[in-house]
């Protein structure tokens, strides 16, 4: 006969837990830590809601907001000025684009392909611009430029951003050339087409999305540059960021909020857009792009 083991009555029940209540406590958020992310978000993005709300003001200040407006985008499009440097910036962006384009994809494709421990050293070189400070880039590039009689102008910003710009694209490139199987190049020279026509028929239009987004990232980056930009421009006619940086230094104008704005909000479309280019493919998109997922 089994005796059962009645519980004391004076000793006080234990609450049962159970896998939910421990899995509720395991993704409990710490107060401390939501409080101090909510507080870097405010530091970080507060200063630039000002400025998008004073480029709206109607009245020519920068410590008292009268009311909507779009006064000052108005005056930024008869600024003659300032929108021959807008233009200054976007042909900037467009060849820098084209040129890092052309260049990083058969560094991504040479860098893959490559099995020796030249190509390893190759690699490592070409994360160097990545991890330099850009104004150590900067320097180096006027001082080149100084050093070879080339006088600074658009064209030596052009060649400046090129270079710059080539790491990025090859670090987006290089993961996907890495998935890509081997055998398909392979299979299709079997059937007759040369290396050329294998590589310019498959593996670039397998490649197409990725190569987009890189394109729509470096034009997004080299348009908002400005330490590059700035010791690599000449006197005239300066990019967009360089003309604000010289009009700020005489105070701050309600039209430069205005163009600021105009500026982050291009940008971050930009960036949307290459992040969700590899959707529009069939693609998995997003971050994983940049992770090589």
């Amino acid at each position: 006969m089994t005796l059962l083991r009645l519980p004391s009555p004076t000793a006080p029940a234990r609450p049962a837990v159970g896998p939910r209540t421990r899995r509720g406590r395991a993704h409990r958020r710490p107060r401390v830590l939501v409080a101090v992310t909510g507080l870097f978000f405010a530091l970080l993005y507060l200063p630039i809601a000002v400025v998008a709300l004073f480029s709206l003001n109607s009245r020519k200040s920068l410590t008292v907001f009268d009311g909507f407006s779009l006064r000052w985008y108005r005056a930024f499009a008869h600024d003659d000025v300032l929108l021959s440097s807008l233009g200054t910036s976007l042909r900037i962006s467009l060849v820098a684009m084209a040129g890092s384009l052309l260049l990083g994809v058969a560094l991504a494709l040479g860098l893959v392909r490559c099995r020796t421990r030249l190509g390893s050293l190759a690699g490592l070189v070409m994360l160097v611009p990545l991890i330099t400070p850009e104004i150590v880039t900067g320097v180096a590039s006027m001082l080149l430029f100084k050093g070879l009689g080339v006088p600074l102008s658009t064209g030596t910003v052009m060649l400046a951003e090129i270079t710059f710009s080539i790491s990025y694209v090859t670090v987006v490139l290089r993961s996907r050339v890495a998935a890509l199987n081997p055998e398909v190049e392979e299979a299709a020279m079997d059937l007759g087409a040369t290396r050329w026509q294998a590589v310019r028929l498959v593996t670039l239009p397998a490649l197409l999305p990725a190569v987009l987004a890189s394109a729509v990232l470096i034009f997004a980056l080299v348009f908002d540059d400005f330490v590059l930009a700035y010791f690599t421009t000449g006197v005239d006619p300066q990019p967009l960021s360089v003309r604000i940086y010289s009009a700020i230094r005489f105070g701050v104008q309600p039209t430069i909020n205005a163009v600021g704005t105009l500026m982050l909000a291009g940008s971050i479309a930009l960036i949307a857009l290459a992040l969700f280019i590899p959707r529009l493919f069939g693609r998995r998109g997003g971050l994983d792009l940049f992770s090589g997922k």
